[in-house]
């Protein structure tokens, strides 16, 4: 190795060090402010954010949706979307409820969000939620058919008014849902 080769990795092997001890200062001292009243700092919401998406999508790759998705599917996915997700990411013609919007991240509208997701990914993000965000995981106390409903919803909503919106989820909540919930889970609160 040159000698001028050597001083580049030198320098890069440095630069990495000081870098992972500034970090490790930060996490130590507790000098990232975690308030939710605070956004993130922009490279730290650039960060998690490319994270979370690249991770939906290489992880959504391997699924597939249970054949061809029903107006059936959407109706029984509209009273689990009200009943378990309507109160962050709100509704068509339907806010959010008022804690939710001090959330951060603020929960993504879906009505408008869906559309930048298959169908498998938001299947991947209900099942398994995301760290960090306040966004459960349903997987544990749901089965995969209530899963595939609840993305169905999700997927139709774009495409939804607000008489459709309330006239699904009213039908929903009526109907119970019609889903069922893993063994020995237990059943969620209207």
């Amino acid at each position: 190795m040159t000698p001028a080769a050597r001083n580049v990795l030198i320098g890069a092997l440095g630069m990495l060090l000081l870098l992972a001890a500034t970090g490790l200062l930060i996490v130590l001292t507790g000098g990232y402010n975690i308030a939710a009243t605070d956004r993130h700092n922009p490279i730290v919401g650039w960060a998690l954010t490319t994270t979370m998406r690249n991770h939906v999508q290489g992880a959504a790759d391997d699924l597939t949706p249970p054949g061809a998705i029903t107006p059936a599917m959407i109706a029984a996915g509209a009273g689990e979307y009200k009943a378990m997700c309507a109160h962050c990411h709100g509704g068509i013609g339907a806010s959010r409820a008022e804690w939710a919007k001090t959330m951060r991240p603020l929960p993504p509208a879906l009505a408008h969000a869906a559309q930048r997701w298959s169908i498998e990914e938001v299947h991947w993000l209900v099942k398994h939620g995301v760290k960090m965000s306040g966004m459960p995981a349903f997987g544990p106390t749901h089965d995969d058919a209530t899963i595939w409903n609840i993305a169905a919803f999700v997927k139709a909503m774009p495409d939804m008014d607000a008489g459709d919106y309330a006239a699904l989820t009213a039908a929903g909540q009526r109907d119970g849902g019609g889903h069922s919930h893993a063994p020995g889970a237990p059943a969620h609160a209207d």
